[in-house]
């Protein structure tokens, strides 16, 4: 993982638990922790020309500010050896976040879930899914859960950054890898990950075990239900303002694990 691990901070109990998943995160890629909370705009349009997610930030104000010195409290907790680095940034939450993820190695959200006349593709973590510039970490589910790394498979430029990814958050987190392969159900041929990269990122991490599955039919549902026994999903985005492949916003609400997305060109 290059750059560090940026989650963004609102206080609320969801935003939290992300706080402390990105911090063990960091604490275990041996990177800084950047803890962001957004700061809306005032009434009226930005002064002096100034973008959506603020030209003015206001950096390493905590004490003043009640919901990042219980973040960085929290991260503390969680890994007490990570570096912190607490900003305070003007805009429009997933404004903000979508822009310090520019350099960020992996970009961490809570996801708070939605009734059914909710609209979860306006969440934060919606809005860094359909068009967020590096890999985005959902943190919803079950508490600190247990279990593989479940990889989606595929040949697609995204699936195989996706599958670089899971890899290396197998190997850090000393659990297996269960890969899966999608296959329609009137299709012959399965969606895996090339042989020539598999075979490449097994010498990379050999002490990663993996496993293979064919899912046929709905790869969604089949997703939701392997979530209950894993500790994280990871799948690749077709791209930039496209589709964020089968862990989109609206599937959220039902996974019993943290997800993650990994776009094309996110490098």
């Amino acid at each position: 993982m290059r750059g560090p691990v940026v989650v963004g901070v609102d206080g609320s109990p969801s935003s939290l638990v992300a706080v402390e998943t990105a911090a063990r995160t960091a604490e275990r890629q041996g990177v800084e922790l950047q803890l962001v909370h957004a700061v809306d705009w005032p009434a009226g349009p930005p002064k002096d020309g100034a973008g959506a997610w603020g030209l003015r930030p206001e950096r390493d104000h905590t004490g003043s500010n009640g919901a990042l010195a219980e973040a960085e409290r929290r991260a503390r907790r969680a890994a007490p050896r990570v570096y912190v680095r607490c900003e305070v940034l003007m805009g429009e939450p997933a404004q903000v976040l979508e822009s310090e993820s520019r350099d960020a190695g992996l970009t961490v959200v809570g996801h708070q879930p939605m009734g059914t006349g909710g609209h979860p593709h306006r969440s934060v973590a919606g809005q860094l899914l359909a068009r967020g510039p590096r890999p985005v970490l959902v943190v919803c589910g079950r508490k600190e859960p247990a279990g593989p790394v479940v990889l989606v498979g595929g040949e697609s430029t995204a699936a195989r950054q996706a599958a670089e990814f899971a890899f290396a958050e197998a190997e850090t987190r000393w659990v297996p890898l269960l890969l899966l392969d999608t296959r329609r159900i009137w299709q012959r041929r399965s969606h895996s990950l090339p042989t020539s990269l598999l075979i490449r990122l097994r010498e990379r991490h050999p002490e990663v075990a993996v496993r293979r599955q064919v899912v046929r039919g709905r790869v969604r549902r089949s997703l939701i239900r392997l979530s209950a026994d894993a500790q994280l999903v990871v799948a690749g985005s077709r791209g930039r303002g496209g589709a964020s492949g089968p862990l989109d916003a609206a599937v959220l609400r039902d996974m019993a694990c943290p997800v993650a997305v990994v776009r094309s060109g996110r490098r």
